[in-house]
């Protein structure tokens, strides 16, 4: 039976809905029909804000993201980011030295610090700076750099010189975007520098993300998920991508 336009897109978003990713080869064999006929039905969707088009393929949203300030930022998942801040909390050590970088995340996560004897902190992130000052029982180091407004913390080759001369057991290490492919990503190539240093100083990455920054892709890659070692997130990442990060060998903790 030969399907009309309208049941065609109805069953593309069910499909789309289902597996997480359609492809136009399989569509134009499922509902036999030509390619281009398949190209046009994701274009009129794509169009309606329905599916984003990629490569021979749809997925459900646009997984690259665009620069926000962190004052919008800090306004979203605020929920799921406070429970991602109190485990993090938990994994603290007595003389511990960490980094903390930035992002709405991280910021969470300093408020929620508790002194542990002998605790150093090194950030990128100026108000996480001004939150574990007001704690006389940490030792707290501002990274140094150029500072970017959108984000209130520091980039540039001074930070990334700074942390050759250190070492430190923790990264807790905020981002904009996981991919299982394409690894951990943020909007901006310098911050990617600068976290790139940050893991090479670090005995321990983990990532504090909640499920809204799955399947999604920023402009500077920071590395590949093999590179790190936890990351907690909320309940709304999915069973595959979750499955995924455990195979690779990553600790998972769901809050």
């Amino acid at each position: 039976m030969v399907l009309n336009i309208i049941d065609r897109h109805k069953l593309i978003l069910d499909k789309l809905e289902r597996n997480g990713f359609v492809t136009v080869n399989d569509l134009s064999q499922e509902f036999d029909v030509s390619v281009v006929t398949i190209r046009k039905d994701l274009k009129l969707l794509e169009e309606r804000k329905l599916l984003f088009r990629s490569h021979g393929r749809a997925i459900p949203s646009n997984p690259y993201i665009t620069e926000h300030h962190v004052h919008i930022k800090e306004k979203i998942n605020i929920k799921e980011k406070n429970r991602i801040a109190i485990a993090a909390g938990l994994t603290l050590e007595p003389n511990d030295s960490i980094i903390i970088a930035s992002g709405t995340s991280v910021i969470e996560f300093a408020k929620h610090v508790q002194p542990v004897e002998g605790l150093t902190v090194l950030t990128a992130s100026l108000n996480t700076a001004l939150i574990l000052a007001e704690n006389p029982n940490i030792d707290v180091m501002q990274l140094g750099g150029m500072v970017r407004p959108s984000s209130s913390s520091v980039v540039g080759p001074i930070g990334e010189k700074m942390l050759a001369e250190f070492t430190f057991t923790k990264l807790f290490l905020g981002v904009d975007g996981i991919d299982l492919e394409f690894g951990l990503s943020t909007t901006n190539s310098m911050e990617a520098s600068l976290n790139k240093q940050m893991i090479k100083a670090a005995q321990k990455i983990i990532v504090l993300a909640d499920s809204s920054k799955f399947g999604r892709k920023g402009f500077g890659r920071i590395c590949g998920l093999e590179d790190i070692d936890q990351i907690i997130t909320d309940s709304g990442i999915d069973e595959v991508t979750k499955n995924k990060l455990i195979e690779i060998g990553i600790d998972v903790t769901i809050v």
